[in-house]
């Protein structure tokens, strides 16, 4: 995946040792030079069953050789391999803001066609203020479209939500060479808040910055869904402030 190479590609300055790995039920947290996050996902079925690589003996790797886990088929790996490299990206907060992905689709999208890939909490509150609107998720809600209808329903649209998780079934690059005419806003704790996605058609990134570590690992190895995760600030970094 070219946009995962990228992104890779542009840690190579420095390395890290991995500090700790924790892979919780909804959260996955790294720590090597920073603390970074990602969505925990497991697939589902006897040819997902296997484990983790190396399980037992990631913190003895180098946070660069664990950022490759998430080229990984193995959906655990890909997990751990995101959230390791967020745990290496300097965020720059001067850089970003603190308008959520709500405020960004709603600005950029009312009057428009709208797509969002993953079912977020706000979807109900967008429905009410944007008419045409297509949600697309592999676990159908009411009112959402089977994602196979990405083919059909991106292209036509002007803005384009998309989950960071997309990095995790490596379903991104597909997304986004289906959406070159649209306004793109990456989504989630998982989104990379790099501007090197901004090479690859996304403008604007909606994801999380972890401020305070010990906070955020207490809460997810206790099962906090996201709303009950502590120590983390959403932040944005968007195309049209890069400098």
């Amino acid at each position: 995946m070219k946009i995962l190479d990228d992104l890779i590609q542009q840690l190579q300055e420095g390395d890290y040792p991995v500090r700790s790995v924790h892979t919780c039920v909804f959260w996955t947290a790294v720590e090597s030079k920073h603390c970074g996050l990602s969505s925990t996902f497991r697939g589902e079925g006897s040819t997902h069953d296997r484990g983790v690589r190396e399980v037992g003996n990631l913190t003895q790797k180098a946070a660069l050789e664990l950022a490759e886990y998430a080229k990984s088929d193995n959906l655990l790996e890909a997990s751990i391999g995101m959230a390791t490299i967020n745990s290496l990206i300097d965020i720059d907060e001067t850089k970003c803001t603190e308008k959520n992905a709500f405020e960004i689709i709603l600005e950029k999208g009312e009057g428009k066609r709208v797509a969002i890939v993953g079912h977020f909490p706000w979807i109900p509150k967008l429905r009410e203020r944007i008419k045409n609107l297509w949600v697309l998720e592999q676990k159908l809600r009411e009112g959402d479209l089977p994602s196979q209808e990405a083919d059909r329903v991106l292209p036509q649209c002007d803005v384009v939500g998309i989950t960071g998780t997309s990095f995790i079934n490596h379903t991104i690059e597909s997304l986004l060479n289906l959406c070159k005419n649209a306004y793109v806003v990456l989504i989630g704790p998982t989104s990379p808040l790099s501007p090197i996605l901004f090479d690859h058609g996304i403008d604007a990134i909606c994801g999380a910055k972890v401020i305070n570590p010990g906070q955020l690992i207490r809460t997810i190895r206790e099962g906090a869904t996201f709303k009950e995760v502590i120590g983390v600030k959403l932040l944005t970094l968007s195309k049209t402030i890069r400098k």
